[in-house]
């Protein structure tokens, strides 16, 4: 009633009778205002529940003792170990959100997050595989599937079989729903035709959401997404790319060459496709930005250390005030991007508008992840030029943060006609 009654005042008299009003005879409804809006305080963004802190605490000591000793080569081979990708499915990595009765997790949106900054945190590689199958290819089964294909799909989503997110091509990068790919109705099914590009996991994935046009004349409005699986004739994966960084996880095209598809295997409904892909992005940006967040935070805290250790003129590098100020600001960044992608995640959780946190946290934590494995370099002068310690990798890996799944540019866009 007297936040009621502030914004009756203010509607008439302004500011100034708010302020008076407020120090005078509303000054004790005032102090009694929070307790009656909620029973206990808000929990702050970074305290998580006893689930979320088994899944972080499981998911960094895997990281640690299992991946890591990896990391070197398989940057160098351009491979995923399949013993680190089949124990991510033993611990339950790969189908975080599924419900336990299909053999998933079971467990919150947030915690998918907290996996892939924790990853991330050591490998962005293998961060990214779980990241994919999560946010994008489990999400859009969950989300738009029916329960046939829920049961069918998720199921082996869960226990074994990788995913991928069909989307990109040569001509629609940005502009995404200018895609040439089409899909031809042929009795009870579609025959599919055309290629995909800088597909994300597609070197091991069995499973393939594909989006394709039936119907060009529409425009956007015929895009339709379709599962198709990998040993359906007419489907075949192209080379992988050799990147700069995040070599470990495969990207390759996609090609389609009359794929039968039954018309059962159009996810959710016809010309709704486009719905459903943006839909779909606004959360894995989420995912994006976590794996950024741990990127960046694994960098700094591998270097850190070696600041400690590290003398010059008899004092340690870490004592320098010089040295201080910019890892001090660093470790703000750091966090800043933590509550701004936790943030968004909990939004996403409590059905809120989420789109524009969604925006701002990858383009945020991209551009920390950026500024914190340039700084990291730096400070370790020669060393860190070298692949003698895991920096260089993390430099190497932090620049697609800017580029996939929305480049900077378009996360702006979003912001901006969101704000105005």
């Amino acid at each position: 009633r007297a936040i009621e009654a502030q914004a009756q005042m203010f509607a008439r008299t302004g500011a100034a009778a708010v302020r008076s009003f407020a120090l005078g005879r509303s000054l004790s409804a005032c102090r009694m205002a929070p307790a009656r809006l909620y029973s206990t305080p808000p929990a702050p963004l970074t305290v998580l529940t006893e689930e979320e802190t088994m899944m972080q605490e499981a998911v960094r000591r895997f990281a640690q003792e299992r991946v890591a000793p990896k990391v070197a080569s398989m940057d160098r081979e351009a491979q995923l170990c399949p013993d680190i990708l089949r124990e991510m499915f033993e611990q339950g990595m790969m189908g975080i959100e599924i419900p336990q009765e299909l053999g998933g997790s079971g467990m919150s949106f947030l915690s998918a997050v907290l996996a892939v900054e924790e990853l991330a945190k050591v490998d962005p590689s293998v961060s990214v595989v779980c990241d994919v199958q999560n946010t994008l290819v489990n999400n859009l089964f969950a989300i738009y599937g029916n329960a046939e294909q829920r049961e069918k799909y998720l199921s082996g989503l869960a226990a074994s079989k990788v995913g991928s997110f069909c989307l990109s091509e040569s001509s629609s990068g940005s502009d995404a729903f200018a895609l040439k790919a089409t899909a031809k109705k042929d009795g009870d099914h579609y025959i599919l035709n055309g290629s995909k590009m800088w597909i994300t996991n597609s070197g091991e994935a069995e499973t393939f959401l594909v989006m394709a046009n039936v119907d060009p004349s529409q425009g956007y409005k015929g895009i339709t997404c379709f599962i198709l699986e990998r040993d359906m004739e007419g489907l075949s994966i192209g080379k992988k790319e050799d990147k700069l960084g995040i070599r470990a996880s495969s990207t390759c095209n996609v090609e389609m060459d009359n794929v039968r598809v039954p018309a059962a295997n159009v996810l959710g409904e016809v010309g709704k496709g486009y719905k459903y892909a943006i839909s779909i992005l606004n959360e894995g940006r989420i995912g994006i930005a976590a794996q950024m967040l741990g990127l960046a935070q694994g960098v700094f805290d591998v270097t850190i250390p070696y600041l400690k250790e590290r003398q010059q003129f008899g004092t340690a590098i870490a004592e320098f005030q010089g040295m201080q100020f910019q890892y001090a600001q660093v470790a703000v960044e750091i966090e800043a991007a933590r509550l701004l992608v936790y943030n968004a995640a909990r939004r996403k959780e409590h059905n809120l508008p989420f789109i524009k946190e969604a925006a701002m946290a990858k383009l945020y934590a991209s551009q920390v992840a950026e500024k914190a494995a340039s700084k990291c370099v730096e400070w370790m002068g020669g060393v860190g030029f070298t692949k003698e310690f895991p920096v260089e990798k993390f430099y190497r890996d932090c620049k697609i943060g800017a580029i996939y799944e929305g480049t900077t540019n378009i996360q702006l866009q979003t912001i901006a006609k969101i704000v105005s």
